[in-house]
């Protein structure tokens, strides 16, 4: 059984402002350098096998943070875990969405769920299953972590928090992925009160899930 520990990169003053960030690279604020601090303090509870990232600059800066904190090498890049493309509402505000695409209005490049799917999934299939039995930690982003969550069946209700610096853990069984009780501390710890939730900051993510895509 192998071990993945997924964390969602630290805020950015996009998403302070509530502006859709997607493959757009947006580094870390000061906030976010203290988040990706307190997950990585928070992982130190357990011992790890290496650390991999998102090349986006805000989840490669979380990574690093981490690593640095863990005593590991430098993070390993994973192409395929960078963020869900926006298209066209990447840079652009809850209102100006609401106002350039109202209610259902498709959003011109943006990629589905299932082409992120489609990339994600075979990505952690094969670090976990080259990795066998190990313990990894792998820093990315909030649509790819709510991506595998619904291809794994778990509760992805509108109160599952995927926060800045959150900590989700995932375990390879059988070839495929599961998600791990959330019955150890560091699950628990790594969501704090008041930390906004992704679809708090992502009105696209916000309209998915209350069923409107």
């Amino acid at each position: 059984m192998t071990l993945l520990y997924l964390v969602r990169h630290g805020e950015t003053d996009w998403n302070r402002a509530h502006r859709i960030q997607g493959s757009t690279d947006i580094p870390l604020n000061d906030t976010g350098r203290a988040q990706a601090l307190r997950a990585g303090r928070l992982l130190s509870r357990r011992n790890w096998d290496g650390i991999y990232s998102s090349p986006l600059s805000r989840a490669l800066e979380t990574a690093s943070i981490i690593a640095a904190e863990l005593g590991l090498a430098e993070p390993r890049l994973l192409d395929a875990l960078v963020e869900r493309n926006y298209g066209e509402a990447e840079g652009l505000t809850d209102r100006e969405i609401a106002q350039r695409y109202p209610g259902t209005a498709p959003v011109p490049g943006r990629e589905t769920r299932e082409d992120v799917a489609e990339r994600v999934i075979p990505a952690l299939l094969r670090l976990a299953e080259d990795n066998a039995g190990g313990q990894l930690i792998v820093s990315s982003h909030g649509a790819v972590i709510r991506t595998l969550l619904l291809a794994v069946g778990a509760p992805v209700q509108r109160g599952v928090p995927i926060t800045n610096g959150s900590i989700h853990s995932f375990r390879h069984v059988g070839g495929s992925l599961e998600l791990v009780e959330f019955d150890d501390p560091i699950e628990f710890a790594s969501v704090v009160e008041g930390d906004e939730d992704l679809v708090e900051q992502n009105a696209l993510e916000e309209r998915e899930a209350e069923g409107v895509s």
